[in-house]
């Protein structure tokens, strides 16, 4: 087991970038520099399609936790090309306890859950309920990648407005997931903003970001603008 992560290991310090580790590195400030390689997400992406073929790979993503953040984010990319949905699953409950970062989390999308969607939603009202930071997130990341199209429900948005997290990196998607809500499905959404229905730093999050996105009108950004709130000092 160790030595086929070991060769992985050795094969991203072969495509390390320092340059862009030193920028990344500022982007994921939780995480030690010197966990971070450096590797530039399309090679990574690349190399993980060549790892995913490999007969050795459930060595490597059964081998928790990494060592680098590199490697979380390789192990990321081989599970979301897995397309039988019931392995997939697996592969990513077993992978969640242990992502310990933003990045990591939202690169983590595995095409094959946007044909489960039913049966996925059991598991991301168990994600939004666990109480751990990346596990929420991406919880709330699904929803905002798979339910704001044809699987939209108004119970959705409802089930997000309802996580009450202190986490910065939590409330972060909130706004995220609404200011995307707000592109997508305005009128089923406006009420979590025009009722304060979010935290006042989520809220006016929520608004800036949708304030920056080009599908939503300029009539639609004025009026969100009016609805920004004073943060108490």
């Amino acid at each position: 087991m160790q030595k086929f992560t070991d060769e992985i290991r050795a094969h991203l310090f072969e495509m390390q970038d320092t340059a862009y580790r030193d920028f990344h590195a500022k982007l994921i400030p939780n995480i030690d520099k010197e966990k971070v390689i450096g590797v530039r997400t399309p090679e990574l992406r690349k190399y993980a399609k060549q790892l995913a073929k490999h007969p050795q790979i459930d060595t490597f993503l059964t081998d928790l936790p990494h060592q680098y953040y590199d490697e979380n984010n390789a192990h990321a990319f081989v599970v979301e090309q897995i397309k039988d949905y019931e392995g997939c699953l697996q592969k990513v409950e077993h992978f969640l306890p242990y992502i310990d970062n933003w990045a990591t989390c939202d690169m983590l999308s595995p095409k094959v859950f946007a044909k489960h969607t039913d049966d996925l939603l059991l598991h991301i009202r168990e994600w939004l309920a666990s109480g751990k930071t990346y596990t929420v997130r991406f919880g709330i990341g699904m929803l905002m990648r798979f339910y704001l199209d044809d699987a939209f429900s108004p119970e959705y948005p409802e089930l997000v407005a309802c996580v009450r997290s202190e986490e910065y990196y939590v409330n972060m998607m909130i706004a995220w997931y609404f200011a995307t809500a707000l592109a997508k499905q305005y009128d089923a959404v406006l009420p979590y903003l025009s009722g304060g229905r979010l935290f006042v730093w989520t809220h006016n999050k929520a608004i800036q970001k949708a304030c920056e996105s080009y599908r939503i009108t300029a009539e639609q950004k004025a009026y969100l603008r009016g609805l920004k709130k004073k943060e108490k000092a």
